[in-house]
């Protein structure tokens, strides 16, 4: 089960794999580099809009599935 801070450190690994700085990744996903900050270091937050803004912009997607 992904928390904060796994979705954290994919955050900052996949945007260090794509070269970029992270105000580069603010200005591509729409959100203020101190988002991005606090995203990367696993801050929890309500703002799950903006989360899937910068999971967009790396190319990443989350899978969620129906308890069986």
């Amino acid at each position: 089960m992904l928390d904060a801070t796994a979705i954290g450190n994919i955050v900052r690994e996949e945007r260090k794999a794509l070269g970029l700085r992270q105000a580069e990744l603010a200005a591509a996903s729409g959100v203020g580099v101190r988002f991005i900050v606090e995203l990367e270091r696993g801050k929890p937050t309500v703002q799950i809009g903006r989360v899937l803004a910068v999971l967009s912009a790396l190319g990443c997607s989350i899978d969620i599935s129906r308890p069986q």
